[in-house]
């Protein structure tokens, strides 16, 4: 419950103080699907949101004593199919929720985005860790060198309207 509500206020105060910046490669792909961005602020927004978790990663390995919570991994719960699960319906409603916010001059987009992030890191972190954010687990597997299914976090397929599957 803890991880879950911390990243859903985080989320939610970054969106109130900053306007909603880009930190999600999952959402900077669906914003490019249904050509909100071009391509080349699409490339330069998933490289700067990698390298940006690659650090912050590597403080908080450096900051903290023992690293095994950065990484985000399957459950013995369930399968990496069922993570798989999880994680993609965890990001669309993430994904949905961003759209809905951004269609419309909401005051409470914070508010709306934190939740998302809060629902989907309860629903699907028992599963899969919950990430939504496939810079999230880049950033800690990278630093540490654990890449237990980490397929998962990029797997899911983008489930935004317009956007063609690959």
């Amino acid at each position: 419950l803890a991880p879950a509500l911390a990243g859903g206020l985080v989320a939610g105060g970054l969106v109130c103080s900053l306007g909603g910046p880009q930190a999600n490669p999952a959402l900077t792909l669906a914003l490019l699907c249904t050509r909100k961005l071009s391509a080349l602020r699409g490339a330069a927004g998933v490289l700067a949101q990698c390298t940006g978790a690659t650090l912050a990663s590597a403080a908080a390995r450096a900051a903290l004593p023992d690293d095994t919570g950065l990484v985000t991994r399957v459950s013995a719960v369930g399968t990496a199919g069922t993570a798989l699960a999880w994680e993609t319906f965890a990001t669309f409603q993430l994904a949905l929720a961003a759209f809905a916010v951004a269609e419309r001059a909401a005051p409470q987009a914070g508010l709306a985005l934190g939740s998302a992030v809060a629902a989907g890191a309860l629903a699907a972190g028992p599963f899969s860790g919950g990430s939504m954010n496939p810079a999230r687990s880049l950033g800690p597997a990278i630093v540490t060198g654990v890449w237990d299914d980490h397929w998962v976090s990029w797997g899911h397929p983008q489930d935004t309207p317009g956007c063609p599957r690959q």
